[in-house]
This record gives C-alpha cells, structure tokens and sequence, in this order.
C-alpha cells in the first residue's frame, strides 16, 4: 500500500523481510439485464482455466525473473511436477498454476529461477473476505419517502442525500458544485461486482474497463462483471460511493462526474478473493487505462500473510508484483484498512481467523512481518473509518505510520447523524435498483478514491505517487482525541498514537472533497 513510505516499522520491515526489489524481485528495470437472482440461486461458472481430476487440485502463484528463457524453462518444470498453467503474466513474472500433487509447492521451489511459489488456498469453506461490518439494511419505501421529503428543502439535492451526512462531512456536496469530476478518469472496482444496470451507476459506468477475473483470467463478455446474485452487493454499494450520478434519481456519490467500473474478483463458490484474482486484477485495471483502483478487501485466505511461511510470502510476493506494475503505469491504489481494532503499529496481534477457507488457527502475528494485502503493500494508500463526529470508528484498523488517511465508514453504535433515518452507516446502491446502509472500512476507501477521482481530475498531470501526496496535503489534519473510551467503561478501546499531522487514528487527516476542486 513505487516508494516504501513510513508504516512504522514497515519502512524498515519490507526490505528485509520482503526483499522487495532483490529476493523476491519484485518489478523488473450501459447495458440492460434481468434481475440479479437472490441468494441460492445459480450462480455462473467462474472462468479460470479447467484443472486435472485426478485428486484435490489447489491454486499456486508461481513468482519467477521476467526473461522469456527463465519463464520457459520454469513452465516446463511446472508440467513436470504435474502442474497446469492457468494463465502467464510475463511482464511481471507471476504464473498461475493448478495442481493435484501435495508436493507441488516445495517441488517447484526448488527449480532454477523460481523466486517464491505457494498455494493460493486450503479447503473451500463459505466465507468473505470484504470489509463491510455487519448486515446491510436496506431502505424501505416508506423511509425512502420521509428521506426524500428531507432532502426537497435542499436545492440541487439528490433525492436520498439528506440521509448522506458522509457526503456534508468532507465537503463533496458543495464539491460536486464546482468540479464533479471528469469523464476522462475512472475508478475501478475491484470488488464482487457491480450492478451496472443500477440506474445511479449506468450514466458513468465504463463497460470497456471491466471485467471477471475470478481464477486469475480476465473475462471481458457482455455483464461478466456483475454480482453473481443480489446477495454479492459489496462491490455495487462502493461503486455508489464513488461515482453515483446526479441525475436525480437516488444518492450522490463522491464524484459524480468520473467514471466507474468494475473487476470481479469474488469466487462464485464461497465469495473469497483469492491472490490469482487480485493479481489479474491490478494488471486488467493497469492495461486499461484505469486511474484508480479501489479495494475494499483483504486478499484470502489469510488476514496476516507471513513471509516466513511459504505459501504466504508467494502471495504477497505475486501480489505486490502486480500492484507495482499498476503504480508503474501511473495508478493510485486505495485500500480499506480492515474491521478487526487492531493496531497495525504494535508489536503483536492475536488473529484467530486465520485460514478462511478452512478451519481457523489462532496465532500470534507481528504485523512488520506478517502483512495484510493489499493494504499493507508498499504505495497502496491505507485507509481507516470515521463517523460522522470525525472520531475514528469503533471497529476500523489504525497504526501510526500505515493509516494514510481517513474517511467517513460509518459508526452506528456512538455516532449517530441528526439526519431522516438517523443511521450512522453508510447510503448507497445495491443491486436491481436498490439502496441500503452500510458500514465498515470498506465504506471509507470508496471516499478516498472518489476524493482522488477529484483530485486527479483537477490534476489530470498527477500520477499515483502524485495523487497520494495530494490526497494526504488536502486531508483535514486531525489530532488524536483525548479519550477513546467509546462504551463508557473506563476502559481506553483504542490508543491513538502521534501528532495532529500524523497519527495512527486518521493518518495526514480525513479526506476533503472541496479543498480537492480547489
């Protein structure tokens, strides 16, 4: 989350553990549709390549030098080790591979110019992997009508916005007024898709810039990239956020005026966001020609992959390789921070969740060696969440020196807006036309890429690393509070660590639409 910026520890941390540019050798010199079905229903079949049946076949990211005579020489040992190539992204040395021998891992390791390789999964096991907290609520007619009634008053105002007290918190709404964005930018999602048909999303979703990548494979056919049922809404939620219309129909989102897409990355099967998926993700958005990717996710199966472990240290390695390669190509890539309260600046943290896909293990973690991806990647900008008091939520991750920034997420049990519905979560779409609440850190990256949409497009010169230091100057500088004891029991819940330019709470402070146009 291309420089190694100050994450604590994590400056110090990359180089040696990762070996980021030596021993892991990183980066070389509007449609219509039917109804998305509800949960149960089918789902369509993911478009990674077919593998052998002769036993249970795992996912492997081979990482290797770029040369066309390593990457050869390499393929032919994965087929001798009885692997099959699902896909090859020379340009950044990253092999997808599939195979049913319990021996590939170490056997492949062992093969001349091989870097890192690992399996990408366990067991398959119902899970997710995205940074929403808790159940989405959706809005009712009834209350629809009331908010709508609320928001008449406003002049120029969307017909749900005056339940959207995120959008008034970092100024987009008056932004909105002075420069909603431009159609030359487009934020992608790299999410469980989106409901393009949503007729808040249709005016600015870009077709061209999306895709299904689910098993490491770009997919590009007409509506690939849509949620499997109404069930996957993640994606279409933060598409909202980011770029929802004025067109007078529903919600705003933070820049209206860009252009969004979506990069499907959910399994079908159990909505994890498996490594291959991502890495073909980052490379889709990168060849074509998004400016911005937003993720709101932690890579499975593992919240904290740690490089002295294998399997885990392939995928941050594979990873990374691509998230480089997109910043290569001028990209800014935001990332959520995660819902677990941990302090990403401490030297331990206790994960009991670990694998997802199969039976969890609790162990203890030190997060300078074990990280969390994409978030904890080099360059990636690290959001946390807010309310709509500007205090940090009560569940979102922080870490002096790897949160960025902050924005708004939502806060529904201490912070509570004077709006209609009175909800601290988050207003935005949902699949088949549909808006419902939301929160999480999942709901504060979107904020932060809309804001950078802004940016970008008053800076249309600014590449990545650019529109992160812009990102950070325009932020609202904001000091650590005084006490954290959020449920009143004498208890600090969180410590807020460093000064009101840079702490663990709010990094170079929360986002701000209006000085971005400014």
């Amino acid at each position: 989350m291309a420089h190694l910026r100050s994450r604590r520890r994590l400056a110090l941390a990359v180089p040696v553990a990762l070996s980021l540019t030596a021993s892991l050798g990183f980066l070389p010199g509007v449609a219509s549709a039917a109804p998305l079905p509800s949960a149960g229903s089918a789902a369509p079949a993911a478009s990674a390549a077919s593998a052998t049946e002769d036993g249970p076949n795992l996912a492997y990211v081979v990482n290797t030098k770029t040369d066309k005579r390593t990457i050869a020489s390499v393929k032919k040992a994965i087929a001798a080790a009885g692997g099959t190539v699902v896909i090859t992204y020379d340009r950044i040395g990253v092999i997808v591979v599939h195979s049913a021998n319990p021996g590939f891992g170490a056997q492949i390791r062992a093969v001349r110019g091989v870097q890192s390789a690992g399996a990408t999964r366990t067991t398959p096991l119902v899970a997710a992997g995205t940074t929403d907290e808790g159940a989405a609520d959706y809005l009712t007619a009834e209350e629809a009508a009331k908010v709508k009634a609320a928001s008449a008053t406003t002049p120029e105002s969307e017909p749900l916005e005056a339940d959207q007290w995120d959008l008034r918190s970092i100024g987009a709404d008056k932004a909105a007024k002075i420069n909603p964005g431009s159609r030359k930018v487009t934020v992608a999602v790299i999410d469980t898709g989106v409901d393009d048909t949503h007729p808040d999303l249709a005016p600015n979703f870009s077709a061209s810039q999306s895709a299904n990548c689910v098993g490491g494979v770009a997919d590009t056919s007409e509506g690939a990239w849509r949620p499997y049922t109404a069930e996957d809404y993640h994606g279409t939620h933060v598409a909202g956020e980011i770029a929802a219309a004025r067109n007078g129909v529903g919600v705003a989102g933070v820049a209206p005026g860009v252009k969004v897409s979506g990069i499907k990355v959910s399994d079908p099967n159990n909505g994890l966001f498996y490594p291959e998926s991502v890495v073909c993700a980052f490379v889709f958005a990168a060849d074509h020609g998004v400016e911005i990717t937003n993720n709101s996710y932690y890579v499975d199966p593992w919240l904290y992959n740690c490089v002295d472990d294998p399997d885990q240290k392939a995928i941050v390695d594979a990873v990374n390789r691509a998230q480089l390669y997109a910043q290569k190509k001028g990209l800014l890539n935001v990332a959520s921070a995660g819902n677990s309260n941990h302090d990403l600046a401490s030297d331990a943290i206790v994960d009991n969740t670990s694998p997802d896909d199969s039976t969890p293990v609790e162990r203890t973690i030190d997060p300078s060696e074990c990280f969390d991806v994409p978030t904890q990647l080099p360059g990636v900008v690290t959001v946390s969440a807010t309310g709509v008091q500007n205090l940090k939520s009560y569940y979102s991750t922080y870490g002096e020196g790897v949160v960025d920034v902050a924005a708004p997420g939502g806060d529904r049990r201490y912070q509570l807006p004077d709006t209609p519905s009175k909800d601290g979560r988050i207003l935005s779409t949902m699949p088949n036309g549909q808006y419902a609440f939301l929160q999480g850190t999942s709901m504060a990256s979107p904020h932060v890429a809309g804001v950078a949409a802004l940016l970008k497009s008053t800076h249309p010169w600014a590449n990545g690393t650019q529109l992160q230091r812009l990102l950070k100057a325009q932020a609202d500088r904001t000091a650590c509070p005084e006490s954290y004891d959020q449920d009143g029991d004498g208890t600090q819940d969180a410590v807020c660590e460093g000064g009101p330019k840079a702490n663990g709470f709010y990094g170079a402070g929360i986002v701000n639409a209006l000085k971005a146009v400014k």
